[in-house]
């Protein structure tokens, strides 16, 4: 985010560079870096002659390369976007002799999204000498939820630890889904809102009641009449509640249990850190932690993965969610 907040800051400053390459898996920042330069490099009355947009599918690189070196027209420089680069991704490298040359009065944009260039080819080492080169990594599911505090926090909203939480857990590290969302939440919320468990029920879609938290702090808790009556809700709304989501997520619950075992250094703060975990979330697993010794966890454990092979189909003679569902709690609780 560093290193978008720099680039942006160079356009302001009147630092624009001929070329940008904006690459990588996560598309969010590279959609976002293109809409800026979309929006500001040129004044709303010079985009009519001087704003470009083409799509990788529809041009060669050589269509590119005429569009780029063009002049401008009663303006300072023009800009080219190429969205969906990556489809170029075969013959990119023909861009080099561009790159050796560029034209100064034009701004031509990469959006080369899910892939990347070799660092080590001459071509990427000139981009880099000459323009921008960016690269938008995937963040790690432990990153997401200080990266939804951040953007939230830019806007003047707040968040509650679950449904930070819960956020992560169903979107997964789709920033650009979980940005939607979140855009949602702040047309109906007034600024300096609390985003609550309770909102996101309402408004995105998931019980604050009937979610895997829910189910997972109940297992830790070896409360069995809540864990079975939670796992019969997700059997009747299969579509919400996938099993294969499901077994995934308690095993990992169980794995990280694993390793809490195993930690000789229990600091909270280690302990969050090593297990990948909100630390609001670290009281639910130093109950799970006395109720399951670590023989047991390992049984557990063992037996996930024999449910979680089953939930894909395999070996199972397709047996219904019900019956997978408590077949996992059954070799949990005993």
């Amino acid at each position: 985010m560093d290193e978008v907040l720099k680039i942006v800051n160079d356009i302001k400053g009147g630092k624009i560079k001929p070329i940008y390459f904006l690459m990588g898996e996560e598309s969010y920042y590279i959609d976002k870096l293109s809409d800026y330069i979309e929006q500001n490099v040129l004044l709303e009355e010079e985009k009519g002659f001087n704003q470009t947009v083409l799509y990788g599918r529809d041009v060669s690189i050589e269509d590119i390369v005429s569009t780029a070196k063009r002049y401008p027209m009663m303006s300072e420089r023009q800009v080219v976007i190429i969205k969906e680069a990556q489809d170029l991704s075969r013959t990119i490298d023909k861009l080099e002799s561009y790159v050796e040359n560029p034209m100064h009065s034009t701004v031509l944009v990469f959006c080369y999204k899910y892939k990347t260039l070799d660092k080590r080819k001459k071509m990427t080492k000139m981009l880099d000498k000459v323009g921008v080169v960016y690269e938008s990594k995937k963040l790690y599911e432990n990153q997401v939820g200080e990266w939804i505090k951040r953007v939230l926090s830019g806007k003047s909203y707040s968040i509650e630890p679950k449904a930070n939480a819960m956020l992560v857990e169903f979107l997964g590290t789709d920033l650009s889904k979980i940005n939607n969302e979140l855009e949602k939440l702040q047309i109906i919320l007034p600024k300096g809102s609390t985003i609550t468990p309770k909102h996101i029920e309402e408004n995105i879609g998931f019980s604050k009641d009937f979610n895997v938290f829910e189910l997972r702090k109940a297992i830790g808790e070896r409360n069995q009449l809540k864990a079975y009556t939670i796992a019969d809700h997700f059997a009747q709304n299969p579509k919400d509640n996938p099993i294969v989501m499901t077994t995934s997520l308690v095993f990992g619950f169980f794995v990280q249990l694993l390793k809490y075992h195993g930690l000789k250094d229990r600091n909270p703060k280690n302990v969050a850190a090593v297990l990948g975990i909100n630390p609001f979330f670290l009281k639910e697993y130093d109950v799970a932690l006395s109720h399951y010794p670590m023989r047991k966890v390992s049984q557990i454990v063992t037996a996930l993965r024999t449910i979680d092979v089953k939930s894909k189909g395999v070996g199972a003679n397709a047996l219904p969610q019900s019956d997978l569902l408590k077949e996992m709690l059954y070799k949990i609780f005993n």
